[in-house]
């Protein structure tokens, strides 16, 4: 059973019509391992601002990131919003910190894990360092993101057979949350999280921001001005600010 106390530290937060929960990475940590413990497949969403901006107009994103099981602080821009709400959130609780922390209790706890998502070739790098930093981590399989509908069904049915307790899907948002809740059913699997870019990273394909552009919020910077392509990303922070700016006289969506 979910502990009451986890529970009860899952107060929402509404940020222009998303439902944030108002989690620190030790309570969200806590409460991912419950869920492992409980058994039941369980939908994780790691949202930033990019993810608020997307569900404006994307119901269907926002239905399912209203109906997650948990919802963590995944940008300074949600800290920023819900400060300016009246409603502010302990702290950021982002894919990439997750995924880190996840895998070293994985490793201590023998928690089976499962990577899904990145170019083929991707999340196998990204094995060989997992296993280098946690020794004793249990990866139940891999498969890369670039596969299409009719393939679908045999990803699912391989991720059911290894029967991991942690699924990390790392196909970047709307995609791998609108994946995820389409065959969460299917999968059986207690923790389904989205993790963006985060096998990228940790396979060493793309480096992280310095830890003092993490804390200083401007991760997103580092990562344009390393990837160009990011702009599109990128270009979703003003809509948000204004998003908020302009909610704050009443409006809360275009």
């Amino acid at each position: 059973m979910i502990n009451q106390d986890m529970v009860d530290c899952r107060e929402k937060v509404h940020i222009l019509g998303v439902d944030i929960s108002a989690v620190d990475t030790k309570s969200t940590l806590a409460i991912l391992e419950d869920y492992i413990r409980e058994g039941k497949p369980r939908m994780v969403v790691t949202a930033d601002s990019s993810a608020v901006v997307l569900a404006q107009h994307d119901e269907e994103l926002r239905n399912i990131i209203n109906s997650a099981d948990l919802v963590t602080p995944d940008s300074v821009g949600i800290l920023w919003a819900a400060k300016r709400f009246g409603t502010p959130l302990p702290e950021r609780v982002s894919g990439v910190d997750i995924f880190e922390s996840l895998c070293e209790r994985a490793a201590l706890n023998g928690y089976k894990i499962f990577l899904l998502g990145a170019a083929p070739g991707v999340a196998e790098a990204a094995v060989n360092k997992l296993k280098q930093r946690y020794p004793g981590l249990v990866v139940a399989g891999t498969h890369h993101g670039f596969f299409g509908q009719e393939e679908s069904p045999r990803v699912v049915e391989k991720i059911r057979a290894c029967k991991p307790d942690i699924l990390f899907v790392a196909m970047g948002i709307p995609k791998q949350e609108k994946w995820i809740a389409a065959n969460i059913h299917q999968l059986q699997v207690p923790v389904c999280i989205g993790v963006g870019g985060t096998l990228d990273v940790v396979s060493g394909r793309v480096k992280r921001a310095p830890k003092w552009m993490q804390d200083m919020g401007l991760e997103w910077l580092y990562r344009l001005a390393t990837n160009p392509r990011k702009i599109r990303k990128c270009s979703t922070l003003p809509v948000f600010v204004y998003l908020v700016l302009r909610a704050g006289r009443g409006q809360t969506s275009l």
